[in-house]
């Protein structure tokens, strides 16, 4: 049994924990995608000089996401995501195969069949590719004040 197994929120009703198991695996499949298509953007926008690349809350959530994700890897744990997706579909009682379409493909999608070693390795190696697009795209930390507006 997981720590986050025991967790009061955790519903009784199998319909529930199916519902929520759904919503999470989507979830966790949109965090994901900002993860690769963010660090996507901020390589192109940097030439293209869109200035929304650097943005120090975007940057901050960007960055801050991988981090958790390379250090988690790195300890040899589950995302706490995947483990609360698992333990609610045990509690629904119900496989992968009665999830909703969306919820289904996201699955399939996001669970490839690769050595968590070798994902660990990949968490990390593109977390070092996040830091360091933070030195050749640099954070706009202050607010940029338009000198037109007087």
């Amino acid at each position: 049994m997981s720590l986050i197994e025991a967790a009061s929120w955790y519903p009784e009703d199998p319909d529930t924990a199916l519902l929520l198991a759904d919503g999470i695996v989507v979830l966790h499949f949109a965090i994901v995608l900002y993860v690769i298509f963010g660090e996507l953007l901020i390589l192109v926008g940097w030439p293209l000089r869109w200035s929304w690349v650097k943005n120090r809350w975007f940057r901050l959530s960007h960055l801050g996401i991988i981090v958790f994700v390379a250090v988690v890897a790195a300890m040899g744990d589950l995302c706490p995501l995947t483990i609360w997706e698992n333990d609610l579909r045990r509690i629904a009682g119900k496989p992968l195969e009665q999830a909703s379409f969306v919820a289904h493909w996201a699955h399939e999608l996001l669970f490839v069949d690769v050595d968590v070693v070798i994902l660990g390795y990949c968490y990390v190696t593109f977390c070092l590719l996040v830091l360091g697009s933070l030195w050749l795209v640099p954070v706009r930390w202050r607010k940029r004040i338009d000198p037109a507006a007087g």
